[in-house]
């Protein structure tokens, strides 16, 4: 069953005041007031909540407005579109500057990886969702907590400004335009940027000599939608990123060949791990702390050879000379399957287009080519941010945490979601926004700048040293150990020796079961009493979704309880021979320790 959330969701003072919605508490500036004529009326009251602006209504946006409610914040959000979701919203005609999803788009990360810590995704949804059932579960949590409200729809940000003030206040003024064309200015207390990373497609024509001659079609992999209008046409895809893998497989199908080029090649994951289970679920925190202890050119080993156990990736032409932790790994079922069966030919880079033919650079040629799709990735920007705030040049900028600008005198604007992560964004950004709203009410502190720049720094230089040169490796994070550095700051890490002596089978879950989110709802601040059994519940809804045909139990010869018993047995045997004469005293351990134990194994 899916569980509902047990906290009370706070709402903001203004709201409680009249009876008018809280998107209608707003203290607006018209831009032909003279600003001596609304300096008073944008006077805070000492009593009123801090207004935040929250720009982008996405994936990060909707976290950002719950936990700034969380907070006990004013958040407004401005969203340029007629609904949320953001990148996961499929839209037959893409919008300029916003990233764009082809139909049969299915995320990556499985349900339990990617939910909201106090809200999981509902058991029978499947593990790795469509696009659609994205935005079924943003509806879902979105009007479970009431969030619609305080999104203003068709609004586009056109300058977010430091007030004259800045240096006392640390207020901002936002510009605004709807889609009507009028323009309005607000004053707020914070500022939270959630636009994404997926902003602006990369097209490195320059880069291919003899484009301007193709006589076929090429687009960026945004303008992609379906594969019907390419049926017994000749492709060439560009790019072996997980749009373009996804792409190639579906294209496959339907063309009379397709042609998958790529510079570097790469590792290719599947979704399904060992015993059918997702593959992000099989990492814990112990298998985390080996890596962390094993040199990391021996773990790559590990999982190279693991992944070509699957198939050879040398054989299929599809072997990097990077290790496996080196870049961004691709996680596609389907690949292999489709060059086995010759709908897919690997080739290297691309050298030269000669009117409707392909020049590899190898030297092989492919004749009458109808289409290339360019899946090279995005850059993104902030054009309605001064650059002496937050400047961005070849997708790279300075964020302490990958959140806040260093040279700010007070730190009222956190850039949330601008990172890639090796897993689910949507946590991450739920961990960005609860310490956001927290250091902007004043509750955690920043550091010095120099302290800042020295951790950003240190990040920049151990991304250079483990990622190949590439505009898709600026933003890389770890999972788990940057939820673990957030959870820190926020003070909502799992305390595991706490666990341990009061709650054995949870902190048996949370060790040696997968990194779920809920882990970070367990102790502090915005701490949810449903998160211990969302914990013990995960594998239910990690199964759920699949038992869609009944199977009669097996019996199976031993189980898990029976070997334990062995195990315990094995402990008296020793016992007794260190202890020959009191071995009465030792007989009852061993069941004294399979039925605690008991007690926290599942059924």
């Amino acid at each position: 069953m899916h569980l509902t959330c047990l906290r009370t969701l706070k709402t903001p003072r203004s709201c409680l005041l009249g009876s008018l919605p809280c998107n209608l508490h707003k203290r607006r500036i018209s831009l032909s007031k003279h600003s001596s004529e609304t300096s008073c009326s944008t006077i805070r009251s000492s009593t009123m909540a801090k207004r935040v602006a929250v720009i982008g209504a996405g994936a990060s946006g909707l976290t950002c407005i719950k936990s700034c409610l969380d907070e006990g914040l004013e958040p407004v959000c401005f969203e340029s579109s007629d609904d949320i979701g953001g990148l996961w919203r499929f839209k037959e005609n893409p919008e300029p500057d916003r990233a764009s999803i082809y139909h049969s788009v299915i995320i990556n990360t499985s349900k339990e990886m990617m939910t909201y810590s106090d809200f999981p995704i509902p058991a029978h949804f499947p593990n790795y969702m469509h696009n659609s059932l994205i935005m079924d579960y943003f509806n879902m949590y979105t009007d479970h907590f009431q969030l619609r409200q305080y999104i203003q729809f068709q609004t586009r940000v056109l300058q977010v400004k430091q007030r004259p003030d800045f240096s006392r206040s640390g207020q901002w003024e936002v510009e605004t335009e709807t889609r009507d064309g009028k323009r309005e200015s607000h004053i707020f207390d914070a500022i939270m940027v959630c636009v994404g990373h997926h902003c602006h497609p990369r097209m490195p024509l320059s880069d291919f000599p003899g484009i301007d001659t193709f006589k076929g079609k090429y687009f960026h992999s945004r303008d992609y939608k379906a594969p019907e209008e390419w049926r017994g046409k000749r492709v060439v895809v560009v790019g072996i990123g997980n749009s373009g893998g996804d792409i190639t497989v579906e294209l496959s199908r339907m063309t009379k060949q397709l042609f998958l080029s790529t510079r570097r090649g790469a590792w290719v994951m599947n979704r399904v791990a060992d015993n059918g289970l997702p593959v992000d679920l099989v990492l814990n925190r112990v298998s985390l702390l080996i890596q962390k202890i094993l040199p990391r050119d021996f773990i790559c080993g590990i999982v190279e050879n693991r992944l070509n156990y699957r198939f050879d990736h040398a054989m299929y032409g599809l072997q990097p000379k990077h290790r496996f932790f080196n870049q961004h790994p691709t996680v596609n079922d389907d690949l292999p399957n489709r060059i086995l069966s010759g709908t897919v030919q690997v080739k290297p880079n691309i050298k030269e287009f000669r009117s409707s033919s392909v020049v590899f650079e190898d030297g092989s040629v492919e004749h009458d080519i109808d289409l290339v799709v360019f899946a090279t990735g995005y850059s993104f920007s902030f054009p309605f941010l001064p650059a002496h705030v937050l400047s961005v040049s070849e997708n790279q900028t300075t964020l302490y945490k990958h959140i806040y600008p260093p040279g700010l005198e007070h730190p009222t604007l956190a850039v949330i979601g601008l990172i890639q992560p090796l897993g689910a964004i949507m946590p991450i950004s739920e961990m960005q926004a609860r310490w956001a709203t927290r250091v902007f009410k004043g509750l955690n502190k920043l550091p010095s700048m120099s302290v800042m720049m020295k951790d950003i720094k240190c990040k920049e230089e151990a991304m250079a040293n483990r990622y190949v040169t590439s505009s898709r490796h600026t933003i890389q994070v770890d999972y788990v150990p940057y939820m673990d550095e957030l959870a820190e700051q926020v003070g909502v890490q799992p305390r595991f020796l706490s666990l341990l002596l009061r709650d054995p089978g949870l902190w048996l879950r949370t060790v040696f079961g997968p990194c779920t989110p809920y882990q970070y709802r367990l102790f502090g601040p915005g701490q949810w009493e449903g998160a211990r059994q969302a914990i013990y519940t995960q594998w239910e809804r990690v199964a759920q979704p699949m038992k869609t045909r009944p199977i009669p139990a097996r019996e199976t010869k031993r189980t898990f309880s029976t070997h334990l018993f062995f195990l315990s047995a094995a402990t008296l045997v020793v016992a007794v021979i260190y202890k020959r004469d009191n071995y009465q005293e030792y007989l009852q351990y061993p069941m004294m320790i399979l039925d605690k134990l008991k007690t926290y194994l599942p059924a």
